[in-house]
């Protein structure tokens, strides 16, 4: 997540649920750091927008180095906006910003258990 503040927000919320939390301000850094985690990385949780590098792209670099690795895209387009224009399919794996810290935990969990 580009934005500090949901940045935040997400991790303090995912480590007070338990889960251990990596987190990065930009593409290139969370490559980076998930690269030094030997012990792999089970969910990337990540914008799809971002200067530089897209979500998707992300995705794959780093499923590349983890091939177990689940993805969890969010955004602040409507799915109106993301799936039509083939940003991302139907059916993906999406959290709709704003969320509540509910639907965040919720979707987690969903996803980790897929």
């Amino acid at each position: 997540e580009d934005e500090e503040g949901v940045r935040e927000m997400v991790s303090e919320t995912l480590e007070t649920y338990g889960y251990q939390v990596l987190k990065a301000e930009d593409p290139k850094q969370g490559l980076e750091i998930a690269s030094a985690n030997s012990s792999g990385i089970d969910l990337l949780l990540t914008d799809i927008i971002m200067p530089v590098m897209n979500g998707k792209e992300l995705y794959k670099q780093l499923h590349a180095i983890f091939p177990g690795t689940k993805v969890l895209y969010m955004s602040g387009y409507t799915d109106n906006m993301i799936v039509p224009d083939g940003i991302l399919k139907e059916g993906t794996n999406y959290l709709q910003k704003p969320f509540s810290i509910r639907k965040l935990t919720q979707k987690v969990r969903k996803v980790l258990d897929e």
